[in-house]
C-alpha cells in the first residue's frame, strides 16, 4: 500500500482553503407536501443550486453500511462515510450478523454476562432504545438477548425500555409494548421471569450526548437503577396514563415510569446483577456508560452504586475504551482523510456546536476521539433549550467561528456541520423547521465570500434527510397521512432521500464540475476533496465525482 497520496497530474489544487459544509437534515425530496425546505425563503441555497454544479448522493441504506436500503441514514455513519471515504458495516448489520452467525454468544463478553449473573441474583438487566429504527438499537436485538438468557439458564430478565418516537412515528410507543408485553408473557414458564421494568422517553432521561444534560443521565440512573418515580402496573399502561396527563407529548418526551407490584418496584438494579446496555450507536449510549463504569464518576450524585457485570453492544469509543466489556466488535474505520492529510501536513479546521461536535470529529474520523496531525477542533456550546425555540440554533456562531478560521490562513481544509435542519427537524415543529432552513442559509451567505476572497471553493452536502419530509406521507398516493382530526401526522425520524453536492467555486474558470452516477454516495466525498487539494485519492476511497474539464 502507498505511503502517500501522489499529486494529480491533471489538476494543481485550488489556491485557496477547502471548506466542507455539511448541513444536517437537508434531503432532497420530490415532493413539497411537509417539506420544509421547499417551504423556507433561502435565496443563497436557491442561487447555489441554479449557477454551481450540483448532483444527488445515498445517504441512506447499504450506502452508508446499513443492512438495507429500507434502512435510514443518521448522522453517525454519514460522517463515518464522508470522512472515511469508504461505507464499511456499520452497528446494525455487526450486530445482525454476529446475531444470526451466534458469533455474539461465543464471546467471552456474553459468556461473562452470563457468569456474572449466575454468581449474583441471576438477573439480567438490558436497556435501550424501544424500537426498530435501526438508528440506535432494534428491538428484535432485544428480543434475541432475552432469548439466549432464558436459553443459558437465567433465572430473571428486566428490561428498561426508552421510548423512541423520533426514529419511528412520534406516537409509536404502543405498537411495539402491546406485542412485546404479549411475547414476554409467552416466556413465564419454567421459573424464568421477564419483565419491562421502567422507562421514559429518549429526550427526557437517559439518553443524552456530548454531556449536553447530564440531568437526563441522572433522571435515568434514578429510574432504572433506584427505581425512583412514578410506578405504574405496566409500561403499556404507564404510557397511556402519562399520555393523559401531559396531552400533546410525543413519546420520546414522555416523563420517566417505574413498573411496581404492591408499591414495590420490579426491577432496580442490585449487586450481583449484570447490566447489557442494547444500544449499537454510541454517541447517546457513552454517558450512562461512565455512570457505571467510572469509579470516581462525579457528573451526579448516584445515591448507589451496584456492583455489577456491565457490557455494550460495541464499544462506544474506542479511544477512551467505553465500554471496557462489549458484545460485538465495532467497525475498525482506518485510512480516513483526517489520518492521511495529517500525515502529508495538510492542516485542518472542524467546528459545530455540542450537539453535532462529535460528527465532524469523532465520527469524521473513524470513531476515533483523539486529534490527528495538524487538526484543530473548536466546539460551540449549544443552547440547552427546546430547539423549536430556538431553531436558528449556533449557526452564527459557527460562522464566526469559521470565518476567523479561514481569515488566520492557518488552514488548507476546514470543514462544519450546521445541526438546525436535523435538530429542529426531529422536533416535528414544521414552522420552526423551516426558520432552521432560513438561517443556515443566511449563514451561507456570511462565508461564502470570504471563501471566494481567499481563493477557495466549497463542497456543500448533508448527511441525511430529515426536513425535508415533515408529515407522514402515505406509502401508495404519497400524500400527507391524517390524523383522526383531520391533521397532518407529523415525522420526526430521517428520511430515505437523498442530499445534495455543490461545487461552490469561483476560482478554476469553469474547470470544475461534478460526475452524476447512479451509485455516488457519501463515501465518494473524500476523494472529490483529496482531487481538489490536488492529490490522487487512497486506493481505499471511494471514487472521486470531480470533473476537470479542458477549458481553453
Amino acid at each position: 500500500m502507498s505511503q502517500t497520496l501522489h499529486k494529480l497530474s491533471t489538476f494543481p489544487g485550488i489556491p485557496g482553503p477547502l471548506v466542507i459544509i455539511v448541513m444536517d437534515g437537508y434531503g432532497l425530496s420530490k415532493s413539497e407536501a411537509g417539506n420544509a425546505i421547499a417551504a423556507a425563503r433561502k435565496p443563497t441555497l436557491d442561487r447555489l443550486f441554479a449557477a454551481y454544479p450540483n448532483i444527488s448522493l445515498h445517504a441512506h441504506g447499504t450506502a452508508v453500511g446499513m443492512p438495507s436500503d429500507d434502512d435510514m441514514g443518521n448522522s453517525e455513519v454519514g460522517h463515518n462515510a464522508i470522512g472515511a471515504g469508504q461505507v464499511y458495516s456499520q452497528g446494525a448489520a455487526l450486530v445482525a450478523d454476529a446475531i444470526a452467525t451466534g458469533a455474539i454468544w461465543e464471546g467471552e463478553a456474553w459468556k461473562q454476562i452470563v457468569t456474572g449473573a449466575r454468581a449474583g441474583r441471576g438477573v439480567i438487566h438490558f436497556l435501550g432504545l424501544f424500537s426498530d429504527g435501526n438508528v440506535h438499537s432494534h428491538i428484535d436485538h432485544l428480543k434475541a438477548l432475552i432469548l439466549r438468557a432464558r436459553d443459558e439458564g437465567i433465572k430473571a430478565v428486566r428490561v428498561h425500555a426508552l421510548l423512541d418516537g423520533r426514529d419511528v412515528p412520534e406516537t409509536s410507543a404502543l405498537e411495539y409494548l402491546h406485542p412485546f408485553e404479549a411475547f414476554l408473557a409467552t416466556l413465564q414458564a419454567g421459573g424464568f421471569d421477564a419483565q419491562i421494568a421502567s422507562g421514559g422517553g429518549r429526550m427526557k432521561i437517559t439518553m443524552d450526548r456530548y454531556d449536553a444534560d447530564w440531568a437526563m443521565v441522572e433522571k435515568g440512573w434514578h429510574t432504572h437503577v433506584l427505581g425512583d418515580g412514578d410506578q405504574f402496573t405496566s409500561a403499556s399502561a404507564a404510557v397511556v396514563e402519562l399520555r393523559q396527563r401531559f396531552p400533546g407529548t410525543i413519546d420520546q418526551d414522555l416523563p420517566p415510569f417505574v413498573i411496581a407490584r404492591d408499591g414495590k418496584p420490579v426491577g432496580t438494579i442490585e449487586d450481583g446483577d449484570a447490566v447489557v446496555l442494547f444500544n449499537f450507536r454510541g454517541d447517546r449510549a457513552i454517558e450512562i456508560t461512565r455512570a457505571f463504569e467510572e469509579a470516581n464518576f462525579d457528573r451526579f450524585e448516584r445515591v448507589r452504586t451496584p456492583q455489577i457485570t456491565y457490557a455494550g453492544m460495541l464499544q462506544y469509543d474506542g479511544d477512551l475504551k467505553l465500554p471496557k466489556r462489549f458484545l460485538v466488535e465495532p467497525p475498525a474505520i482506518r485510512d480516513t482523510t483526517g489520518e492521511w492529510f495529517g500525515k502529508l501536513g495538510i492542516t485542518q479546521f472542524a467546528c459545530s456546536e455540542t450537539q453535532k461536535f462529535g460528527h465532524v470529529t469523532y465520527f469524521w474520523n473513524g470513531n476515533r476521539s483523539g486529534k490527528f496531525a495538524g487538526e484543530t477542533w473548536q466546539e460551540v456550546a449549544s443552547d440547552n433549550v427546546p430547539f423549536e425555540q430556538r431553531p436558528w440554533m449556533k449557526a452564527a456562531e459557527i460562522t464566526d467561528a469559521m470565518i476567523a478560521a479561514l481569515k488566520s490562513g492557518q488552514y488548507k481544509t476546514l470543514r462544519c456541520n450546521f445541526a438546525n435542519g436535523d435538530m429542529v427537524g426531529h422536533t416535528g415543529n414544521f414552522r420552526a423547521a423551516t426558520m432552521a432552513i432560513e438561517a443556515v442559509d443566511l449563514q451561507l451567505a456570511r462565508i461564502l465570500p470570504v471563501i471566494d476572497a481567499l481563493g477557495g471553493v466549497a463542497l456543500i452536502t448533508a448527511d441525511h434527510g430529515n426536513a425535508d419530509e415533515m408529515v407522514e406521507l402515505d406509502k401508495k398516493t404519497k400524500q400527507p397521512s391524517l390524523n383522526a382530526d383531520g391533521s397532518y401526522k407529523s415525522k420526526t425520524a430521517h428520511t430515505l432521500n437523498p442530499v445534495p453536492l455543490i461545487l461552490y467555486d469561483n476560482v478554476s474558470g469553469g474547470r470544475l464540475g461534478l460526475k452524476a452516477t447512479p451509485s455516488a454516495g457519501l463515501s465518494n466525498i473524500a476523494a472529490t476533496v483529496a482531487n481538489l487539494l490536488g492529490l490522487e485519492k487512497h486506493e481505499k476511497w471511494d471514487e472521486s465525482l470531480l470533473e476537470i474539464r479542458d477549458v481553453r
